[in-house]
C-alpha cells in the first residue's frame, strides 16, 4: 500500500511515507510543539517528493489521533483532513498509545504473546495510560485509556512499561523488575499498524476524522493557579 503517516502528539514530530514495493519507508523526525504547525506540511511535501509519490496515489492518510498534546492533535487532524479532502482519500486515525506499544515491541524484538502498558506524559503532573496484548500478529486492548497521577498506575511489576514518562516520573511509578522501554508514537509504528486497522474498517472520511481528547480541561483559572501555589 501507499501510505502517508504522521504524528505530532508529543515533543517529537514524526512523518513516514510507505511506497508499495519498497521495503523501507521514507522517514523524518523533528521537534514537535509549535514547530509542527509551521513545518509539518512542508516536511510532508519533501518526503512525498523523495518517495516520488503524489497525494492522489496514496491509499490512505494515517495520523496520530491521540491522546497527546491538544495543539499537536489539532495540527495533525487538520492537516490529515485537508490533504485527504484535496486528494479524495480516506483517513485512518491511530491511537497514539497503541503506537507507543507497537514501537516498544518493534524496538525490543519481543516475541508474542506480549503485554505492555503504554504511557504518555499528559503534563499537569498526569499520565495517559492504556494496556495492550500482542499475540498471533494482532493487538488487542485490555485496558482503555485513563488519565492518572504517576502514583496511581496499577501495574503488577513484571510486565512491560513503555512511553516517554520515565525521565520525569520514574521515581513515582510502581517498582518492579519488568522492562521499561522509552518509546514514542512514531509514524513508522503507525505504518505497521495501518494494514490491520484498515482491514478492520477503521478508516473514516476526512469529514469524520477527529482527535481523541481525554482531558476536557487544559487551562487553569487564575484562582486555581493561586490555590496550587499556596497548597502545602
Amino acid at each position: 500500500m501507499n501510505l502517508l503517516a504522521f504524528d505530532t502528539s508529543t515533543e517529537q514530530m514524526s512523518i513516514a511515507v510507505q511506497r508499495h514495493g519498497v521495503a523501507s519507508p521514507w522517514q523524518h523526525t523533528a521537534a514537535g510543539g509549535a514547530h509542527s504547525s509551521t513545518h509539518l506540511i512542508p516536511d510532508i511535501q519533501r518526503l512525498m517528493a523523495q518517495a516520488e509519490l503524489r497525494f492522489d496515489q496514496l491509499d490512505a492518510i494515517v495520523f496520530g489521533a491521540g491522546p497527546g498534546s491538544f495543539t499537536g492533535l489539532r495540527t495533525a487532524c487538520s492537516v490529515a483532513q485537508g490533504l485527504a479532502f484535496g486528494a479524495n482519500l480516506p483517513v485512518l486515525p491511530v491511537d497514539t498509545l497503541l503506537a507507543v506499544a507497537e514501537e516498544a515491541r518493534f524496538q525490543t524484538g519481543a516475541a508474542d504473546p506480549w503485554v505492555v502498558t503504554a504511557l504518555l506524559d499528559a503534563r499537569m503532573d498526569e499520565l495517559y495510560a492504556a494496556s495492550y496484548y500482542f499475540d498471533n500478529d494482532k493487538w488487542k486492548q485490555i485496558k482503555g485509556c485513563s488519565l492518572i497521577k504517576p502514583e496511581a498506575l496499577v501495574w503488577d511489576g513484571s510486565r512491560v512499561l513503555a512511553g516517554n514518562v520515565f525521565a520525569a516520573y520514574a521515581a513515582r511509578l510502581p517498582d518492579g523488575p519488568g522492562l521499561r522501554v522509552s518509546a514514542l508514537p512514531t509514524a513508522t509504528a503507525m505504518l505497521r499498524l495501518a494494514p490491520a486497522l484498515l482491514a478492520a474498517g477503521a478508516a473514516v472520511s476526512a469529514a469524520q476524522a477527529l482527535p481523541t481528547y481525554i482531558r476536557d480541561k487544559v487551562a487553569q483559572t487564575t484562582l486555581e493557579r493561586a490555590a496550587t501555589k499556596s497548597a502545602p
